[in-house]
């Protein structure tokens, strides 16, 4: 039996706030002090250290972890919320993947531009997938967790259009999975979205009435989720769409597009029948044949 003392007892919730990559704790501790303003909430945000978060992910999700035991085995009758910026966003999926014992506890998960999908930055330090820093653990497709862990904590997802596709730093697309509640927001840069109000907001607006929600279904959701399925897929910005060329045209009027950088980096691309452009990604080198006969294969099975 875990036993508190009387001033655990009155703690309204422990809010756990976690900096990400190329950063350290300071101003997200700020930013979720101003977002607690209350003696009755106890703010978590531990420093992972500013060059620490160029090597590997394992050991700063070890000590996110490490310090999160203390709080989730001793004060298990406290509520929890969670925020995480970046890659900070992706620590605490692993750790709540490894702990769903922990799920019961968390009242929101908040995640604030985070390359769920992975990031494809990663990608492009590490084309083949040597393991490169930390570009080969940012690079890794985490939505199966996170949709999971979204079906029983309810999960929140901001995310910035800077410049028609990404926040400067982490594509739109890469940021979405389904069950999480989606907001998108506009003009701020990847950076300021750990301490910009409009985040604070959008995180003050769910904790007053978190859920678990379904993504909302559109035309071509299933034939998104099938290229996202590729081996090697990685969720792309939409501004190379415009140079793309038809490679199928599907029975509903949609279209699968396809186009290679001068780096011979193929991507592909699915439009609406009206033209919108609904789904981008590349693949690295060693999945180039795989990304064709995956389209084979998709494009077969819709016209038969």
């Amino acid at each position: 039996m875990n036993y508190l003392s009387d001033a655990e007892e009155t703690l309204d919730y422990i809010l756990f706030a976690q900096h990400g990559w190329a950063d350290t704790n300071h101003s997200i501790t700020r930013f979720a002090q101003a977002l607690a303003d209350d003696d009755g909430i106890t703010v978590i945000s531990p420093n992972l250290g500013f060059y620490r978060t160029w090597w590997r992910i394992a050991p700063l999700i070890n000590q996110v972890e490490q310090i999160a035991a203390e709080h989730f085995e001793l004060r298990d009758r406290v509520p929890k919320r969670i925020i995480g910026h970046s890659m900070g966003g992706l620590i605490w999926l692993e750790v709540l993947h490894r702990h769903p014992d922990w799920w019961s506890q968390v009242d929101s998960l908040s995640l604030v531009g985070s390359p769920v999908g992975g990031a494809d930055l990663g990608r492009l330090f590490d084309p083949l997938q040597w393991g490169i820093g930390i570009a080969r653990d940012l690079g890794i497709n985490r939505r199966p967790i996170a949709e999971r862990i979204a079906q029983q904590i309810p999960t929140q997802v901001i995310a910035s259009d800077l410049d028609g596709g990404s926040d400067g730093t982490v594509p739109l697309q890469c940021s979405k999975f389904r069950y999480a509640q989606y907001v998108q927001l506009a003009g701020i840069h990847h950076d300021q979205l750990k301490h910009h109000p409009e985040v604070a907001k959008a995180i003050q607006q769910f904790w007053q009435a978190p859920r678990t929600v379904a993504l909302a279904d559109f035309e071509n959701a299933l034939i998104v989720e099938q290229l996202q399925a590729i081996p090697g897929m990685t969720d792309a910005h939409y501004r190379d769409f415009a140079k793309a060329s038809v490679w199928a045209t599907l029975p509903n009027g949609a279209t699968l597009r396809t186009w290679q950088n001068v780096a011979n980096i193929h991507h592909v691309f699915l439009a609406d029948a009206q033209g919108v452009c609904q789904f981008a990604g590349f693949v690295g080198w060693l999945h180039t044949k795989a990304l064709y006969q995956a389209l084979e294969r998709i494009s077969k099975s819709l016209i038969n």
